[in-house]
């Protein structure tokens, strides 16, 4: 009857250093959800393409600067150096940036959490588990059903609004939400992590 989809990462995974997912502290780069299962974020860069990871980059944060970022990692790892922890991911990222004019140090910390977060979309694989949720959502809910999906980020907001206006065309939903719903600015204030969040929402036929 009713099915409410929370896509964020537990803050408590994100502020522990030996996960690898921030930079605030210097940790190992996993970045893995599931530390036993998969590769790790520093194993998968180590055999990675700039071209792939230049749309990695693209697809999983619209990074503007994928190009420039992507082309100062492998060249990196080419040269025979690997990229084990977060500060020196953190380190490459802000001295391929550093250079470019208009570029202040907001920029470059925003730019490294984007590519910080394309690398874990893509250690836990999360668009196809995204992806798979969404397909078979509407043979879960009932007749009247109703599903609410809380994401983080543009990437995951896009799938959920494609796919609730695909199931919605072919009369399987009989109502979505017909925008994003924001946080208000006392929210945020009281919990800065929910600043980009968005709620979408459907009802099945």
């Amino acid at each position: 009857d009713f099915v409410m989809a929370d896509l964020g990462v537990s803050s408590m995974q994100i502020d522990n250093p030996e996960r690898g997912f921030s930079f605030k502290s210097d940790g190992p780069l996993d970045l893995r959800l599931n530390p036993g299962k998969g590769i790790s974020a520093a194993e998968r860069l180590q055999s990675i393409t700039q071209n792939e990871l230049q749309g990695m980059l693209i697809e999983n944060a619209d990074e503007p600067n994928a190009d420039i970022i992507s082309r100062a990692i492998v060249s990196k790892i080419r040269k025979g150096n690997k990229i084990k922890t977060t500060k020196q991911l953190q380190e490459i990222i802000s001295d391929s940036l550093s250079s470019l004019p208009d570029m202040k140090k907001d920029d470059i910390k925003k730019a490294c959490q984007r590519c910080f977060q394309a690398l874990r979309i893509d250690v836990n694989h999360e668009y196809e588990a995204l992806f798979n949720f969404l397909e078979k959502l509407p043979e879960s809910l009932a007749s009247d059903g109703r599903v609410a999906i809380l994401s983080f980020h543009s990437g995951e907001d896009r799938l959920v609004k494609k796919s609730f206006k695909h199931f919605e065309k072919q009369g399987i939903y009989k109502e979505i939400s017909p925008n994003a719903i924001r946080p208000a600015a006392e929210e945020c204030n009281a919990n800065p992590r929910a600043r980009s969040a968005k709620l979408r929402w459907a009802i099945k036929a």
